[in-house]
């Protein structure tokens, strides 16, 4: 399937073409402030790569049906696009052909330190299954490195209060974060990912 990835180390890919009809609910952003997903109406949440962001975010709007073509992981409810269609357009995602040299990545805003402090409203996950962060009830992004889910699981539930500080962007998408420290509360934060001294962590 084209645009599909390896599976799991060790494991074989067990990858489901899958297509999906909903509404558009909300953009779901990365700390850099790119929109990586989309979060239907129905609690689907559908993946893409960044180099998208402009084109679908400039296109589509909250309310908005789509019809999603793509893939996902046996198990895993978030899918990765091959095409995604509304009012009578259709973008796809190509991927680079062999020996074919990828565009060069847009310019990023310099991150800044963020603060936030909400309601989990969902557990954001990646293609793979993992969570990999948290949409707050404020509408605030929090990113986190998936290995981190286990170290947190008391806050991996809807409704539990969660306070976030860390890196990221805000903008006219929203606002989305890396998280170098988590907790229930302001008082109760535990560093969970370090960054460079003096500095913002590395974003992937």
């Amino acid at each position: 399937m084209a645009g599909q990835p390896p599976g799991p180390i060790g494991q074989p890919a067990a990858v489901e073409q899958a297509s999906h009809s909903g509404a558009v609910q909300r953009w779901l952003l990365n700390p850099n402030g790119e929109s990586d997903g989309l979060l239907l109406q129905d609690g689907t949440q559908v993946a893409f790569p960044p180099h998208l962001s402009d084109t679908l975010t400039s296109w589509l709007r909250a309310g908005d049906a789509v019809d999603v073509a793509g893939w996902h992981y046996s198990g895993v409810p978030v899918l990765r696009i091959s095409a995604i269609s509304s009012q009578g357009r259709t973008v796809q995602e190509t991927p680079p052909s062999p020996g074919q040299t990828p565009p060069a990545p847009p310019q990023r805003p310099a991150l800044v330190e963020l603060q936030a402090d909400g309601r989990v409203a969902a557990v954001l996950l990646n293609t793979r299954g993992d969570a990999h962060g948290l949409l707050l009830d404020n509408g605030v992004i929090v990113r986190f490195p998936p290995h981190v889910a286990a170290s947190i699981g008391d806050l991996l539930q809807t409704g539990v209060p969660v306070s976030a500080r860390g890196w990221g962007t805000r903008n006219a998408l929203g606002a989305a974060l890396e998280a170098t420290q988590l907790g229930s509360s302001a008082s109760t934060l535990q560093e969970v990912f370090r960054g460079p001294a003096g500095g913002p962590p590395r974003m992937p």
